[in-house]
């Protein structure tokens, strides 16, 4: 028998937490993410979904700060794919970090106003297959299905990815990345301050260490399992075609898919 999800805080999640212990967070992760090809292996079921979904506009719906998206367009390029057009939202945009990745990346933009997950407007959403990439272990189950709800209502393709699944041994594939990244947060963030450099490089280096490893662990303990996601598609996933696998990255680290497509 599997571990049982549960549903713990992450210190990125709270709202006390300074901007620049997040931001040293957030930066890292994304960093970490990228330094260990963590997204290489979501290219090829990636495209097979878009295929299936018949567009190539993405509206991601938990964006953050945009790591994610500007990862995984950076992995289509590297696998000589063109990405998708990527549109992010979020219920708290990131506006600088969007505009940022915007002038960098040509396939992404933003949409600069408040999103509810559970509640996309319908103009928003026309056309658009929806992401959640990294995030969906964010949400309590009651919150995850109506995310996946409003996506059938409304017969949007939907793809959910996570670079774990629910093993806290998988983060440590992770931690060689996830600590070079933290070194070197405060010579290679957008936003260089004070702050970071004290919580890489001096007296604050535990502090942030524990919470990074502690966030790790606890994402894991949040991931959902297949059973789980497929229990929550049921009631509403009538008329869907549903698809769950798994991928592979350095270390032995393993990730999952899960995605749904109208039939």
């Amino acid at each position: 028998m599997g571990l049982p999800r549960l549903q713990l805080f992450e210190f990125n999640d709270l709202d006390w937490v300074g901007t620049d212990l997040r931001d040293t967070i957030i930066e890292s992760l994304s960093r970490g993410l990228r330094w260990g090809r963590t997204l290489h292996g979501l290219v090829e079921p990636f495209a097979r979904f878009l295929d299936q979904a018949g567009t190539r506009r993405v509206l991601d719906v938990c964006a953050g700060a945009g790591g994610p998206a500007q990862i995984l367009t950076e992995e289509f390029r590297r696998a000589g794919r063109e990405p998708p057009e990527l549109l992010l939202t979020d219920l708290f945009p990131r506006a600088a970090a969007w505009a940022r990745l915007a002038r960098v990346e040509s396939a992404v933009s933003a949409h600069p106003e408040p999103v509810d997950a559970t509640a996309i407007p319908a103009a928003l959403g026309e056309g658009r297959a929806r992401m959640i990439v990294n995030a969906f272990h964010h949400f309590p189950p009651e919150l995850a299905a109506r995310i996946v709800q409003d996506a059938v209502r409304a017969r949007a393709p939907i793809w959910i990815s996570e670079p774990f699944d629910r093993s806290p041994l998988m983060f440590l594939s992770f931690a060689p990345f996830g600590l070079a990244a933290l070194l070197a947060n405060p010579a290679l963030s957008p936003e260089r301050t004070l702050g970071k450099a004290l919580l890489s490089w001096g007296p604050l280096l535990p502090l942030s260490l524990s919470i990074s490893a502690w966030d790790g662990f606890v994402s894991t303990l949040r991931a959902y399992e297949e059973p789980e996601l497929r229990a929550m598609v049921e009631p509403s996933g009538e008329g869907y075609r549903w698809t769950y696998g798994t991928y592979a990255y350095a270390l032995g680290g393993r990730g999952y898919y899960f995605y749904g497509v109208p039939t």
